[in-house]
């Protein structure tokens, strides 16, 4: 009997003793792919992170560079269209010079006419007077010429 429960005691303490070890190397292998799995979600989650980073930075600096684009555009539309609209304001003021011009000149023109009118009733005036005394003239010199005849040719 003694030879038999020693064995047992051995057998039963060598087991225990391999449990032991297995639930050891089971503890270990479990705290190391606890490490490992907790490593790679921090090294997923770096990655993760350093991503957003990028996509953020290339998103604001897309964003800024569109924006200065726009600007510059918009700056540039404002430039053109303020610049329309002073060579439109130049010509208009022109052709409105131009129309006051004319109308002075309109004003002069027709003083002119008038003018030129009222030195044709004179000279229309004039003329009449000039074509009565010729008539007169011419009258008095038939009638005369006639006195002459019709005297100096009877003695």
């Amino acid at each position: 009997m003694g030879v038999d429960t020693m064995s047992n005691e051995t057998v039963t303490y060598s087991l225990e003793a391999v449990l032991t070890r297995i639930e050891g190397k089971i503890d270990n292998l479990q705290k190391d792919v606890n490490q490992k799995f907790d490593s790679f979600q921090k090294d997923v989650d770096q990655k993760f992170d350093s991503l957003q980073k990028d996509f953020n930075q290339k998103f604001e600096s897309l964003q800024k560079d569109f924006n200065q684009k726009f600007d510059s555009f918009q700056k540039d539309v404002d430039q053109k269209f303020e610049s329309l609209q002073k060579d439109f304001n130049q010509k208009f003021d022109k052709l409105d010079e131009r129309l006051n011009k004319l109308e002075v000149g309109q004003a002069k023109l027709t003083e002119k006419v008038e003018g030129i009118d009222n030195r044709l009733k004179s000279v229309e005036g004039t003329q009449k007077n000039q074509v009565w005394t010729l008539i007169i003239l011419l009258a008095s010199a038939i009638a005369t010429a006639g006195w002459k005849v019709f005297f100096s040719g009877n003695p």
